[in-house]
Formats: C-alpha cells, sequence, structure tokens
C-alpha cells in the first residue's frame, strides 16, 4: 500500500536542475517517500528509466509500478556498482536529496526526533548493527567530543559529554527522552529546540556514517554521469553543504582547484547556479522542514 509521507523539497527547481530529456536515464539516489522521483517520471517519455536508491525498508512501500522505473534498496555511496548491475555505464542525471524523510522524524520508534519518547535508534538501514544508544553508551568521551563539535557544531560540547558520560555510568543510555533530558541540563535556554536537534543530528551522521556515504556517492556521482550529464543537490546543513559546493567546483573536498602538467586548471564541473538556490516564501509557509534546505547544480564538462 502506498505512503505518501514525503513532501518533495525544491521540486519545481529540482527537476529544472536536472534537465531532463525523453530517453534519458536519471537516478534519484534518495527516494524516499518517490516526490521528486514521481516528477522525473512524468518527463522521461517511454524510453527512459530511473534507478531509485534508498536504504530505509519503509519506503519499499512507496516503490512506482512502472517499467520504467528500478528500485534498488541499498545506500547511494554504492551508486556506481548498482548502475554497473543493470549494465548502465553511465546515466544522463543524478538528484541527491540529503534530508531525513519526514516520515522517518514523525515515528517514534524511529529514534531520529527529540519530540516523542522512543527508542534511541536513528538507524536508517535497520539491519546494521550500530544505534544511536551504541554511540551514546559505548564510544570515548574523546569521540563524542569530536562526534558534537564536528558533526553537531555544539558549542559546549565537553559539558555535554561530561553529562552523558557520569549518566551512562549509573544506567545505560536506551532512549529519546533520557538523552533529551541530560541535554537539557546543559543548553542554552534561548536557543532549546535548536541545541536538541544538533545534539540528534550529531548523532544520526554518525550512527549512519552520513559524511563518509557522501563523500563515496559524490565521486561515483562524477564516474557514472555522463558527459554535460547533471548532479542535483539539496543539502540540509553546512557540513554537507560544504562537501557538495567544493566537489562541484573542484572535484575534492577541499575546493582546492588543481593544474594540469601543463598549468590547465581541472574543473570537472561547471556549477550551473553560483548563487545556492533555496525555498521561497509559499514553499516555506507549506512545508517547514524545507527551511534550511539548499540546492546545488552542476554539469559534468
Amino acid at each position: 500500500m502506498l505512503q505518501q509521507y514525503h513532501i518533495p523539497v525544491l521540486p519545481n527547481e529540482s527537476i529544472y536542475g536536472l534537465n531532463i530529456r525523453q530517453g534519458d536515464d536519471v537516478v534519484d539516489a534518495t527516494f524516499g517517500g518517490g516526490g521528486h522521483s514521481r516528477l522525473i517520471l512524468k518527463l522521461l517519455g517511454e524510453d527512459g528509466r530511473l534507478f531509485a536508491f534508498d536504504q530505509d525498508e519503509d519506503t519499499a512501500a512507496n516503490v512506482i509500478d512502472d517499467k520504467r522505473f528500478f528500485f534498488i534498496r541499498h545506500n547511494f555511496r554504492y551508486l556506481k556498482n548498482f548502475i554497473r548491475f543493470y549494465d548502465v555505464e553511465n546515466v544522463d542525471s543524478i538528484f541527491a536529496d540529503l534530508g531525513v524523510s519526514s516520515h522517518d522524524f514523525d515515528v517514534p520508534e524511529r529514534g531520529f526526533s527529540f519530540r516523542f519518547d522512543g527508542p534511541l535508534d536513528m538507524r536508517m538501514n535497520r539491519s546494521a548493527e550500530k544505534s544511536a544508544a551504541t554511540v551514546v553508551n559505548e564510544y570515548t568521551e574523546e569521540r563524542l567530543f569530536f562526534i558534537f563539535k564536528m558533526y553537531g557544531e555544539i558549542t559546549n560540547g565537553m559539558q555535554l559529554v561530561s553529562k552523558i558520560i557520569k549518566s551512562r555510568a549509573i544506567s545505560a543510555i536506551t532512549t529519546t527522552a533520557q538523552l533529551r533530558e541530560i541535554a537539557s541540563t546543559c543548553m542554552p535556554k534561548s536557543i532549546e529546540n535548536k541545541y536538541l536537534a544538533q545534539v540528534f543530528q550529531a548523532l544520526r551522521i554518525e550512527v549512519n556514517d552520513e559524511m563518509d556515504a557522501l563523500k563515496e556517492f559524490l565521486q561515483s556521482a562524477f564516474d557514472v554521469l555522463k558527459q554535460k550529464g547533471r548532479l542535483v543537490v539539496i543539502t540540509y546543513h553546512s557540513i554537507e553543504d560544504r562537501l557538495c559546493k567544493n566537489f562541484m567546483k573542484s572535484g575534492n573536498f577541499e575546493g582546492k582547484i588543481e593544474k594540469d602538467f601543463f598549468g590547465n586548471m581541472k574543473i570537472p564541473f561547471n556549477v550551473i547556479n553560483r548563487k545556492v538556490i533555496t525555498p521561497g516564501e509559499e514553499e516555506l509557509r507549506n512545508n517547514t522542514r524545507s527551511r534550511s534546505a539548499k540546492l546545488r547544480i552542476a554539469e559534468k564538462n
């Protein structure tokens, strides 16, 4: 049974950026509720194909009954391997929306949100061994501090980690409510929700190895795109946005443009939108979860 639980973010801008033509081979690397995929299929014509990736088993309920649609229930970091599995060498465009599905945030037992009490899980792939509870209860003090500082950009990370270490010494931290209670003792009162969101974001990124997965995806995307093929990515926080911006600019994650033997700059992409695209007022009113979205478009040289 189809579960339409996802409102696509920046739908018109995303589809425009993909520059889809009839007969194209397109990848939706983050299928989710299938909102963007349905828009893509409308433009592919009879001979086009859409390859959709998602590691979350819940998304299988949204699979589209269409002979042009191929669903791959794996992490998008394996893009290159699975595209080749279908005997496809190169594709015309690749799309990725890096946001967590609204469905995952709204289901307490997934443990993604501080709004509900549920198990401290946060695994997008629920067959994976490491959960947020594993990280909170087993990681060293130094590793926890790194995660909250790097992935959550939390300024008082050492204070938070100290509270976690003391609490887990008494009893294991296994629920979102427990973590929220611990975090509430050291969060600035003026930014309570933002602080909690940063704490949960940091753990989610670590649990799902999101930064390394994103890097592998971007490198694979470049390899499988045809010349003049489009890469369209929606990001939601500064860390992933910086990785995408640098990669589109330079082909590496440091943003350093390299030169060949003759001194010519090696520029892998032509960046289509120099200024990042963000949701307009109407979309922000209709979909508050789009508020931090940033859209970047690049064309392979």
